[in-house]
């Protein structure tokens, strides 16, 4: 997982979508201008020995981008880590950023696309793009049920 993880935020294989994610880390907005902002694809986090795994679309430009953790620092991302801690898959109900010691059990979340892409909209060559992590990360992933 951590060579994949490695090789995931290091891409640079969608030219557009690696501008606007470095555009929003550097032109951030206001209720955000003291954050240091991750501004890098981002890979999957949770349990490497997870039964369910839960895809998302890509990161948004505010949360996943600004955060470093998928589905972290937005509206989505509230109610999903309440619903995962309230059923006994997350150690904490909110998730604030990468290195808030948050831990997943029997849970991998991931997305299609890693990286945020304009108006939440990737492109089909984006998703292409993508693919092969999301494919790399069910291989690795050996007792997902759902």
């Amino acid at each position: 997982m951590e060579q994949l993880r490695q090789t995931v935020i290091s891409c640079v294989r969608c030219p557009r979508l690696t501008e606007y994610r470095q555009l929003v880390a550097q032109k951030k907005v206001r209720r955000y201008a003291d954050w240091e902002y991750w501004g890098k694809p981002l890979s999957g986090f949770g349990d490497p020995e997870a039964r369910v795994l839960l895809v998302g679309l890509a990161p948004a430009a505010h949360g996943g981008n600004r955060t470093g953790r998928m589905f972290t620092g937005d509206l989505s991302g509230e109610w999903l880590y309440r619903a995962l801690h309230q059923f006994g898959f997350a150690s904490a109900p909110t998730s604030q950023h990468r290195d808030d010691g948050l831990t997943l059990h029997d849970v991998y979340i991931t997305a299609a696309v890693r990286c945020a892409p304009p108006e939440n909209k990737p492109l089909p060559d984006e998703l292409a793009n993508c693919r092969p992590y999301l494919l790399h990360e069910l291989t690795l992933l050996r007792h997902l049920r759902v």
